[in-house]
C-alpha cells in the first residue's frame, strides 16, 4: 500500500481519498476501513461529500488543521462531519448545526464515538439560539439546502475569527431553478464580498451536479 498526504489530516491510500479514523473503528455511512502501519484509514466517498469531491477536483486551499474549532452548518447525518472530525482530531471542536430531527437522531449516534463533535438541533438562520454554545471558530463549513444560503453564511460569520475560512457548498437549484447555475453562483458570491474575500472556486461535477464549492476568507 502507498499513502500520500494531500493536506493536514487528508490522505490517499493506493489512490483512494481517506482520513485517519478517530471514531473507534465505527462506520458512519458504510465506508471502507483499511488498517495500514498501525493506523486505521476511512475511505472518503466523493459522491457522499462535497468537500471530498472538491479535493478530488483539485481544491488547493484546505485549511482545516489539528485542534481547530469548526462550525458546521447542515451537519445532516454525519457523513462529511465525521471526516472533518478526523481531520481536527480529538482536541479539536466541531459544532454540528442540524435542523432536521430525523437527521439529528442519526447524527447523535455518530457523535457517541467522536467526543470532538457537539450536536446542536437548531435552524442556522437564527444564530442567537446557539450563540452561547459557540466559541470563536477557525472554519465555517456550510452545506445547507435553502434559498437563503448566502444570508445564512453571512449571519454565522459572527462566529468566525478574522482571517478564518468559510467552505461554502452553493446549491444553485435551491436558490433559483430558472437561472443558469453560473449566474446564481456569481450573484451569491457577490453578495458576500463585504464580509469575505473569494479565495477559490471549484466545480464538483460529476460527483455533485449544479453545485459550486467556494473557499472564502473573512475580511
Amino acid at each position: 500500500m502507498q499513502v500520500r498526504k494531500l493536506f493536514d489530516g487528508v490522505y490517499t491510500l493506493d489512490g483512494r481519498l481517506c482520513t485517519i479514523d478517530i471514531g473507534a473503528g465505527r462506520k458512519v455511512y458504510g465506508e471502507d476501513h483499511l488498517e495500514y502501519e498501525g493506523k486505521e484509514y476511512r475511505m472518503w466517498n466523493p459522491y457522499r461529500s462535497k468537500l471530498a469531491a472538491a479535493i478530488l477536483n483539485g481544491l488547493k486551499n484546505e485549511h482545516m488543521r489539528k485542534d481547530d474549532k469548526v462550525l458546521y452548518l447542515g451537519a445532516a447525518t454525519g457523513t462529511t462531519t465525521s471526516h472533518v472530525s478526523d481531520i481536527i482530531e480529538e482536541k479539536g471542536v466541531l459544532y454540528c448545526i442540524e435542523l432536521s430531527e430525523r437527521n439529528m437522531r442519526d447524527l447523535l449516534v455518530v457523535c457517541e464515538s467522536r467526543p470532538n463533535m457537539i450536536p446542536i438541533l437548531e435552524d442556522a438562520r437564527y444564530t442567537d439560539k446557539y450563540a452561547d454554545t459557540i466559541a470563536e471558530c477557525d472554519i465555517i463549513y456550510q452545506d445547507v439546502s435553502s434559498p437563503e444560503q448566502a444570508g445564512i453564511l453571512e449571519a454565522n460569520s459572527r462566529f468566525l475569527k478574522r482571517g478564518g475560512y468559510a467552505y461554502f457548498a452553493i446549491k444553485s437549484q435551491s436558490i433559483d431553478i430558472k437561472k443558469k447555475p453560473e449566474e446564481t453562483f456569481k450573484k451569491v458570491l457577490q453578495s458576500l464580498e463585504k464580509t469575505f474575500e473569494i479565495v477559490e472556486e471549484v466545480r464538483i461535477e460529476p460527483y455533485h451536479k449544479l453545485h459550486l464549492f467556494a473557499v472564502l476568507r473573512k475580511r
